[in-house]
């Protein structure tokens, strides 16, 4: 179920007849049609155990379930909306950075220490990124929140990229992250300039980044 771009901050879906798609709570602006919107406890697709997951790690978002015939205008909060499309691959995101996405992807969580160690666990007590995230898996799109522009930095292998962790929104492909700290100690305690903490992707796949350090 493609998304229409409207402006940055505003998507259009066409919702079909016998297809989901699922919403943040309060994203929709505006349809026409005869479309419904139903709360969702068990939080979109992936059943009753990856509800439980989300709600462990703290990564439940409340969603609506929105079906029938018609189009539906999506927003949220002034933000800037990336409209991703997946092709098989996995996209790991934030549950609250999720505006809307496409019934058929497979939701689930997945703990950021797995990939990076203790680093992994270290980057979501310093950054505020949680130990935990999103990931929605197939294909189908996906639209998401971010604070003014976002740009996507491909990833290859011998080839990493940096991000300030406040400024990562998502990323899909085969990647591992770590959090490194390339500068002293001095910047380590807020002595220096702020930037100690770096966020490394290796790999193969894409980095979403936000034009601010500001969350959501």
């Amino acid at each position: 179920m493609p998304f229409r771009e409207i402006n940055s901050k505003m998507v259009e879906a066409t919702v079909v007849p016998g297809q989901k798609m699922y919403s943040q709570r309060g994203a929709m602006l505006a349809y026409h049609g005869e479309v419904s919107f139903t709360p969702n406890i068990q939080g979109g697709q992936g059943g009753l155990m990856s509800m439980i997951g989300r709600r462990v790690a703290n990564e439940a978002t409340p969603l609506m379930t929105v079906e029938g015939n018609g189009t539906v205008m999506f927003g949220h909060g002034g933000h800037h909306i990336q409209v991703i499309n997946l092709a098989g691959d996995t996209l790991y995101v934030e549950a609250d950075r999720l505006l809307a996405f496409d019934g058929t992807l497979q939701q689930g969580t997945m703990f950021m220490g797995a990939q990076g160690g203790v680093m992994g666990m270290v980057r979501g007590q310093v950054t505020g990124q949680g130990l935990f995230t999103t990931t929605l898996k197939g294909h189908g799109a996906v639209a998401v929140m971010a604070h003014g522009g976002v740009i996507e930095l491909p990833i290859t292998p011998g080839r990493e990229v940096h991000v300030d962790p406040q400024a990562y929104v998502a990323h899909h492909g085969d990647v591992r992250n770590k959090l490194s700290t390339a500068l002293g100690w001095r910047d380590m305690v807020g002595r220096g300039s702020g930037e100690a903490f770096q966020l490394e992707l290796s790999g193969s796949g894409a980095v979403y980044v936000q034009a601010s350090e500001e969350k959501l």
